[in-house]
């Protein structure tokens, strides 16, 4: 009965471990496409 205990006490610190070391997903938009020159002056931007 120890061992099994044991067993899933050692699981639970492992999932925990697993739980807290993954990244965050990156929610943040792509950065907007940068107009040239000509393109800012033909839109009359």
């Amino acid at each position: 009965m120890t061992a099994l205990s044991r067993l899933a006490l050692a699981g639970l610190f492992c999932l925990s471990l697993a739980a807290c070391a993954t990244q965050p997903v990156d929610t943040t938009p792509p950065p907007a496409k940068r107009l040239d020159a000509k393109t800012s002056l033909e839109g009359r931007r």
